[in-house]
């Protein structure tokens, strides 16, 4: 009797302990009834715990709590090993939040897989207060501080708690993919599949077939039935980049999906339902394309939801010092030798207008670390097109980039030449033409 009041002071001890955590706390079993729901994760969440133990846990907040994240969507696992993930939840009020989520598998005494117990903190207003600053280098896989990027950082977050579809445009090479991967990975969406399709490399028959799926003898060449890339993104998220090459009888089709969330395959006549989120990236002007009628406005006005512009590179030259250090980091985690960059050579890349944007960037790391073999990138280790420009003057600073510099380093004059890329003198000699910036 003494060790069953014992065990049951112990166990009451230990909620105490976790009722006084910052962190909420949430425990379900293997049926996902909620074990347990401590004040922090009332105060996070905004619901009560009188309202959830006991319930089903999709049941009690209106769907998986984890989103795409949930381990129980399709039934109890197994087992489960600790996982960790960042996730937007809408509070009972509606009230978009930013969680970083911690989940851990239970055992019993034998080993077996008995349910979770999980821990969150809310991150939302740290997060929103380090966008606000430019306190960041990046944001969801994506590199840059710029204000540009900052603000490109504060749209992924408002699509985070929406199923709105966003159309992504800017040249090629500035990062449409990642920024659509980013949007989908912070949505509720996140953990469920991410399709991207390119409408431009495929002929028309290939594409209709590739976005729809076709049955068995469709067509020559259908030896079997195959599923679209629509049903493989189910639950998730379709990317359609270069979606301005659509042909006009799939930009019919897909109009049709957007309305109503059905399609028949090729050569089918059963009909299909799918629940996906649509990204679209362009590097064409859609709009314009709209006027020529090459693209149909009832789509485009479906698709133009959210639009999210990506300025090109040379448009946030501040940038390119942060890029740089992270494909030189990322080259040698992939076990190439690197002693990093010479002034002189960041000079140059900071100077150059990358035509090519982020991904001409990266190839030009990628060929300067070869022809370096293990030194410092050197100007004559650059690409030849870069190596043309050999004045570090030719960079041309302007008011705006300075500016930002000086605000990074705290005033710090050779802290900001670093951060610009140019010597000392050559800040001076600047500012001495805009004595209102220093």
């Amino acid at each position: 009797m003494t060790g069953k009041r014992e065990h049951l002071s112990y166990i009451k001890n230990l909620e105490d302990i976790l009722d006084n955590l910052t962190d909420g706390i949430i425990a379900h079993d293997r049926k996902r009834r909620i074990l347990f729901f401590n004040r922090a994760a009332e105060r996070i969440t905004g619901h009560s715990r009188e309202d959830v133990l006991g319930k089903d846990c999709h049941v009690a907040f209106g769907g998986p709590f984890c989103g795409g994240h949930c381990s129980f969507r399709q039934g109890p696992p197994d087992f489960l090993d600790h996982l960790y993930y960042p996730l937007n939840i809408l509070t009972k009020e509606g009230q978009p939040r930013r969680l970083e989520m911690s989940v851990s598998g239970m055992n019993d005494d034998r080993g077996g897989f008995v349910g979770i117990i999980a821990s969150f903190s809310d991150v939302t207003d740290l997060m929103a207060l380090k966008i606000q600053v430019g306190d960041l280098t990046g944001f969801a896989g994506i590199i840059g501080r710029d204000p540009k990027m900052l603000q490109i950082y504060r749209q992924i977050r408002d699509m985070a708690t929406n199923d709105y579809p966003v159309h992504i445009s800017g040249d090629t090479g500035t990062g449409k993919e990642l920024v659509a991967a980013a949007i989908h990975n912070e949505s509720r969406r996140g953990g469920m599949p991410f399709v991207p399709i390119n409408c431009g490399a495929l002929p028309e028959g290939v594409l209709e077939s590739e976005l729809f799926g076709h049955v068995k003898g469709a067509f020559t060449g259908a030896v079997r039935d195959k599923k679209g890339r629509f049903e493989l993104a189910n639950h998730g998220t379709l990317l359609l980049d270069e979606v301005a090459d659509l042909p006009k009888l799939v930009q019919a089709k897909l109009l049709r999906v957007l309305q109503e969330g059905t399609f028949e395959p090729v050569g089918s006549e059963k009909t299909v339902s799918v629940d996906v989120r649509i990204i679209s990236a362009t590097n064409r002007n859609l709009k314009r394309a709209v006027k020529r009628r090459d693209f149909r406005d009832d789509l485009y006005y479906r698709i133009n939801v959210v639009p999210i512009h990506l300025p090109p590179l040379k448009k946030r030259k501040n940038d390119i010092p942060l890029l740089v250090e992270h494909f030189l980091s990322k080259s040698v985690e992939e076990g190439r030798d690197s002693q990093g960059l010479s002034k002189e050579a960041l000079a140059i890349m900071t100077g150059y207008p990358w035509p090519g944007n982020v991904r001409e960037l990266q190839s030009a790391i990628r060929f300067a670390l070869v022809k370096a073999k293990g030194r410092i990138i050197q100007p004559d280790n650059l690409p030849m097109e870069l190596q043309k420009r050999k004045n570090p003057r030719s960079r041309k600073l302007d008011p705006e980039s300075v500016k930002t510099a000086l605000t990074r380093s705290g005033g710090n004059k050779a802290k900001a030449a670093r951060i610009l890329g140019v010597g000392r003198a050559s800040l001076y000699r600047f500012l001495s033409e805009f004595p209102d910036l220093s």
